[in-house]
């Protein structure tokens, strides 16, 4: 019901002296009465879809060869907006967030520390996306975590997710700390080299947009991590030089965003299974947006990918920053 019906029938109910809810005690029934009608109300508008914005989301997807899945979250007022937010999504790189959030946990209960030596064997360094294999492409060397870490979240290394992957026991552990910490919504079965092995090894490490979401507003409320290990993530994820044109693309100069992005390849027949951008937006009204925007399977060229992307993001921004369309 809407509330303003809502509203009115409560008024009638009160004003109706033979109606049952005023025949006894009935001070408490109109305070009862008028506190539910208030938090209806605020529930309501709350938890409303923005219309402009849910508009402007259905006509970039009818324009899209491509699955699109929103999940937007203002962490200050829990303004929500969703989009395909029940469908699984190919993660890609994006999984690299979850990874780096499970090794400083476990940095911080001192399994780990930065500082210490992680030997790299020569058959860890792979010609792929990667930093290290820039730097060490004989492998067989001894580097300090914090390096590979930076590598991973700052460069999307792969090599380095695998390493770290491999310390903190493999994809399937990484899948049981995300559900422990109550994000079920995820799966991960396959390491980078594990994605790339089969094409379709992909499309098992998937997560709804709310998921990644959630894991945004539990390091963005710090009640994941120590505040030391907390701030380094959000600082990388910050100067992260990935997939600029995405969220980052059509938004204010210096607007700042902490972000991870997940690309795959695409296929002969031109089909890109994952496109994604994740990250939290510092909006002009000092509030902060969380958002995941995933494009699934789809046959769009690299730079309209990215654009769709850049679009959705500047109007989630618009739209919570309280910014009139010109």
């Amino acid at each position: 019901m809407h509330p303003v019906f809502y509203q009115e029938y409560l008024h009638l109910c009160i004003k109706n002296s033979d109606h049952p809810i005023k025949k006894k005690y009935n001070i408490v029934y109109k305070a009862i009465i008028i506190l539910i009608a208030l938090n209806f109300c605020v529930f309501y508008y709350t938890n409303a879809q923005p219309k402009k914005l849910e508009v402007t989301v259905a006509e970039i997807a009818a324009d899209t060869r491509g699955k699109i899945g929103i999940y937007a979250r203002v962490l200050e007022s829990n303004e929500t907006f969703e989009f395909n937010n029940n469908q699984h999504f190919v993660m890609q790189s994006v999984f690299k967030f979850p990874i780096a959030v499970m090794l400083l946990s476990e940095v911080d209960k001192g399994k780990f520390n930065l500082d210490q030596q992680v030997f790299i064997p020569k058959s860890k360094i792979k010609k792929t996306t990667s930093k290290l294999y820039e730097k060490y492409p004989e492998g067989n060397i001894s580097v300090p975590l914090r390096e590979i870490l930076e590598d991973m979240v700052l460069y999307s290394d792969n090599n380095a997710c695998d390493v770290i992957l491999q310390l903190l026991k493999g994809p399937r552990a990484l899948t049981r700390y995300l559900h422990g910490i109550g994000i079920t919504d995820i799966n991960v079965d396959f390491d980078e080299w594990g994605m790339q092995k089969k094409w379709n090894n992909q499309y098992q490490n998937w997560c709804t947009p709310q998921a990644q979401v959630t894991l945004l507003k539990l390091v963005f409320e710090q009640k994941l991590l120590k505040s030391e290990t907390n701030t380094l993530l959000r600082t990388l994820m910050r100067k992260t030089y990935v997939a600029p044109m995405r969220i980052r693309g059509l938004l204010p100069k210096g607007t700042l965003v902490e972000h991870r992005t997940g690309t795959s390849a695409t296929n002969d027949s031109g089909l890109s299974p994952a496109t994604n951008d994740v990250g939290t937006i510092t909006l002009a009204n000092g509030k902060h947006l969380a958002i995941a925007i995933f494009l699934m399977d789809s046959y769009e060229n690299n730079e309209k990918r990215d654009l769709i992307i850049a679009k959705i993001a500047k109007a989630a921004v618009d739209e919570f920053s309280g910014v009139q369309a010109q």
